[in-house]
């Protein structure tokens, strides 16, 4: 038996607990994240990387490993047996824009999304302990004590907050008894799988939208070999089988082209299509995020998504408490935030689903901006401060997602807002002739920007005016950690008060 002490136990090593991981690490915070299995979960599982989530991974500096082992969401073909019925889109498409730096989903595999955020991880100098199965739980008023079990003993851990980040059936919410509330969306099973298939081409996604007993899908997952095989069950004459055999017929039978031949199964998960949500993301000392706290059907791409942003809105929270002095009833609002979005996204995922059963051909309505999570915000929310009277609805407004928009910097080097948000600190952008506060000391971790318009003295220089027309041209904007606007308006003693 051992002990060691930390500051953060992060329980689940997915896409969740990684972010959180890179996130903690930046901002100097002790942790430990463990994972059940022994080694980085296999599987394509969450590909859709959506624009929102993309900012996330270009602060953390990830992005562009990403970006360049991902591709775009390509065209559907659609299938009558062997006959093509014509190509689809199934999302809406946007060209980038000064505001909005990335248009469209990214398609990455998940393995691949946890295999790059474990490098940048170990990058950031932290590790992940695989093999480490949570087996007990205990908190107190000063933090938690957690058992672990691996290959060499037990663990005793003690931290001063635990994250649970391990799954729709997470040991770590049952420790700290949080119940999770859903129901089943669809009554149909249905199979997900990767496999290597020959006969395809790799420049649609291929789709039998009526075939006997179920939709089915089949495409190509980026950088790889493989196809992603997605099969429903509508009829109780056929259930799902994991088996290579069992999925090469099944192959023949929905497509009805002999011509494709199945090479090899490489992972395979049967799951029921299900919406659910905790009935709290904080128990004391102990944090609910990802599929912990929220379970979503796989139409629409949002659970990945909005289990990053749970991490995102949680670091740096913990970062302020545990390095700034902040009280612990900041970390109240993480549930206070998150838990309404969470809801929400939950509910366009299951409409979608119940669309896509409707009406086959039109699996990609409601597809659109709503599943970009750049409207996502925190309006009214407890961290918003919205001090400008009479703003039209459209306004930029405490609460949003802080807009990008392209500068140039003092020495007349290219740069963009986004390149001054990247990183832990508050960013505090003054337009116009609002005046500064005076300098903070270092560890508010704030950094102060006046932007302005070309022969002004700023620190940066709005060339073509899009930060001036994105901010409404004047006041004061300060910038949470994870790019949202807490703050708007004119008094510098208003931004003291805010982050006191």
């Amino acid at each position: 038996m051992t002990v060691a002490a930390t500051e953060v136990l992060i329980v689940g090593a997915g896409p969740t607990g990684l972010v959180l991981a890179c996130d903690l690490a930046r901002r100097g915070i002790r942790f430990e994240i463990v994972e059940r299995a022994d080694r980085a979960l296999p599987g394509s599982r969450g590909t859709g990387v959506q624009p929102r989530t993309q900012e996330v991974f270009e602060d953390l500096g990830v992005l562009d490993d990403m970006r360049a082992a991902g591709g775009p969401c390509q065209l559907m073909l659609s299938w009558d047996g062997e006959t093509p019925l014509g190509t689809w889109d199934l999302v809406e498409r946007r060209a980038p824009d000064p505001r909005v730096p990335y248009g469209e989903v990214l398609m990455l595999p998940q393995w691949r999304t946890v295999e790059l955020l474990t490098d940048r991880l170990r990058a950031l100098g932290g590790r992940v302990r695989y093999g480490a199965e949570l087996t007990d739980l205990v908190q107190d008023p000063d933090g938690v004590t957690a058992r672990l079990r691996h290959g060499d003993g037990s663990h005793t851990l003690r931290a001063a907050y635990a994250v649970a980040a391990d799954g729709g059936r997470s040991a770590h919410r049952k420790a700290v008894g949080v119940a999770l509330t859903g129901d089943d969306v669809d009554p149909s099973p249905a199979l997900v799988a990767d496999v290597a298939v020959e006969g395809l081409d790799r420049d649609h996604w291929h789709m039998w939208p009526h075939a006997e007993g179920g939709v089915f899908l089949l495409r190509p997952l980026e950088g790889t070999d493989l196809y992603q095989l997605v099969a429903r069950f509508d009829t109780a004459r056929e259930t799902p089988d994991a088996d290579p055999e069992a999925v090469r017929r099944l192959i023949a039978r929905r497509t009805g082209q002999p011509r494709l031949r199945l090479r090899e199964v490489a992972w395979a998960s049967v799951h029921q299509a299900r919406a659910a949500l905790a009935d709290r993301f904080r128990a004391g000392r102990v944090f609910l995020a990802g599929d912990a706290a929220h379970v979503h059907t796989a139409a629409g791409g949002q659970g990945m998504n909005t289990s990053v942003q749970d991490a995102y809105n949680l670091g740096w929270k913990l970062g302020r408490v545990l390095r700034h002095g902040a009280d612990d009833a900041l970390l109240d609002t993480y549930e206070e935030e998150r838990r309404p979005v969470a809801a929400d996204v939950l509910g366009i995922s299951t409409r979608i689903h119940r669309s896509y059963r409707r009406a086959r051909e039109d699996a990609g309505a409601g597809r659109g901006r709503d599943l970009q999570q750049l409207e996502l915000g925190y309006r009214g929310g407890p961290l918003s401060r919205e001090l400008r009277p009479g703003l039209a609805e459209d306004a930029l407004q405490a609460g949003d997602r802080a807009p990008d928009a392209p500068c140039v910097d003092r020495s007349g080097a290219p740069t963009r807002l986004f390149e001054a948000f990247r990183g832990p600190h508050f960013t505090l952008l003054a337009f116009g002739a609002t005046a500064l506060p005076a300098p903070f000391a270092d560890g508010a971790a704030v950094r102060a920007l006046r932007v302005g318009r070309p022969g002004q003295d700023a620190d940066l220089v709005d060339v073509d005016g899009h930060a001036h027309q994105a901010y409404a041209a004047h006041g004061l904007f300060l910038v949470r950690p994870d790019g949202y606007v807490g703050l708007a308006g004119a008094d510098p003693h208003s931004v003291r008060d805010y982050l006191r």
